[in-house]
């Protein structure tokens, strides 16, 4: 009996060698997903990979490290609304700044920390021209501010001191100013858990410390979307391509401006798809509209390449999401084109060796050379016979020389006998020589 006890105790004893983590305490999982740069549609499909990365692998908490002056409210909602469906453990970890849309997408994280420098706020909505949009804009990005503080059960009224100057907030800000907190600040007010220098004391503020952490990194493709979504390089790149294109409509062939042009037109559709903007229907359009522009070579008319330019100018709609921001870009876009042609054109038409290929700086004037064509006024009075009828022109023949004229009548028989009376040019009128004979008789 001894026996087997001992012979059980050692086959237990040997197991749990050979399972030496048997027992310990499971480690965590976690991802951090790095928020840098401007908040714009590029972002979101970047954050959307990278959290749906971390549910699919069981991560027990995600760490997004910010460091963002702000930028688009559409695409800092849409970020808001994805982090808000995930049912993994979230903290935002202000590195530097979480600042306008960045404060906002924070507040849809379960929790803050800040490092000792970071600031976060000053989250008012500005247009495209830098100024403070609407009184629409703005009640609606109170309201979504608000919404997003209650959701983490913080002060909304700060959230909103933060979206407008005029909540007034004595003891945190001046009058009329928009509200920034400092570190120190947002945890006394309960918009930070904790005031960390890195990740590593993040995590052991949480009670993770010896996670395993997965730092999730951008693609080449959704960087370059980053940049080409962004609303400043937008109407640069339709600028490129506009001016690519009109410069090569005067360029015999297929040559260097063409090609920038369709670049620039392939990375804008490029970026937007990888972004999740732009769909299969707006790619199809852009081609068919090429087809179309293309086909007015061959065809004359105009119509096809009216419709052709619409369905390419149809189709950049489409791809972008605010259809007045793009229509803005796609204004200024043409404008600038018009802009450097003319700069081009008139600056450096007859500078530089490279236009002077492609543009018409000489004249065909008398003064070098050049005739428009030969004034025979050496027929005038000069008498032949029309080998053709005159309808009212024809040929005739005059010194044994063919030559197109003009009747002076509305119609001239064939073997009539006539005069030169007129020379016009290249128009040489012609009058039958016996009517004029007993005209000159009555005369």
């Amino acid at each position: 009996m001894k026996k087997i006890t001992a012979a059980i105790f050692l086959l237990a004893a040997g197991f749990f060698l050979l399972m030496p983590g048997w027992g310990a305490a499971k480690q965590h999982n976690v991802y951090v997903i790095p928020i840098q740069n401007d908040v714009e549609k590029g972002l979101y499909a970047f954050l959307d990979r990278a959290i749906s990365t971390a549910e699919e692998n069981g991560a027990d908490l995600i760490v997004f490290e910010m460091n963002t002056p702000g930028g688009a409210v559409d695409a800092a909602r849409d970020i808001g609304n994805r982090i808000a469906r995930t049912d993994t453990r979230t903290v935002t970890f202000v590195h530097s700044w979480a600042i306008s849309a960045g404060s906002y997408i924070a507040l849809h994280t379960d929790e803050i920390y800040m490092a000792p420098n970071a600031v976060m706020g000053a989250a008012a909505v500005i247009d495209q021209s830098g100024n403070t949009a609407g009184e629409k804009a703005e009640s609606m990005w109170l309201a979504a501010m608000e919404g997003a503080a209650k959701k983490s059960g913080r002060d909304p009224e700060i959230a909103k001191a933060m979206a407008s100057g005029k909540v007034d907030l004595p003891a945190l800000k001046e009058k009329g100013k928009l509200l920034t907190l400092e570190a120190d600040q947002a945890l006394k007010v309960g918009y930070s858990e904790g005031t960390v220098k890195d990740i590593d004391e993040l995590l052991a503020k949480v009670g993770m410390p010896d996670a395993k952490v997965h730092t999730v990194e951008t693609t080449f493709a959704e960087s370059l979307a980053r940049i080409i979504t962004n609303p400043v390089v937008i109407p640069i790149l339709l600028t490129i391509a506009s001016l690519g294109l009109v410069l090569e409509m005067y360029t015999p062939g297929f040559g260097i401006p063409g090609f920038m042009g369709l670049t620039a037109l392939l990375l804008f559709f490029y970026g937007h798809y990888v972004a999740g903007l732009a769909g299969y229907e707006a790619l199809l359009l852009f081609v068919l509209g090429l087809i179309l522009i293309a086909a007015e070579f061959f065809v004359a008319g105009g119509i096809l390449g009216i419709l052709g330019a619409a369905a390419v100018v149809g189709s950049m709609l489409l791809a972008g999401q605010n259809v007045v921001h793009m229509a803005t870009s796609l204004a200024i876009a043409l404008l600038l084109a018009a802009i450097f042609m003319i700069i081009l054109v008139k600056v450096f038409g007859k500078r530089m060796k490279l236009f002077k290929k492609f543009i018409l700086t000489d004249s065909t004037s008398t003064e070098s050379g050049y005739v428009s064509n030969v004034n025979r006024l050496e027929l005038i009075g000069k008498k032949g016979i029309a080998v053709t009828p005159l309808r009212p022109s024809g040929t005739v023949i005059i010194d044994e020389e063919r030559i197109d004229v003009v009747a002076e009548g509305s119609f001239i028989e064939k073997n009539t006998d006539v005069k030169v009376v007129k020379v016009e040019g290249s128009r040489i009128v012609v009058r039958p020589v016996q009517g004029m004979d007993k005209k000159e008789e009555t005369n």
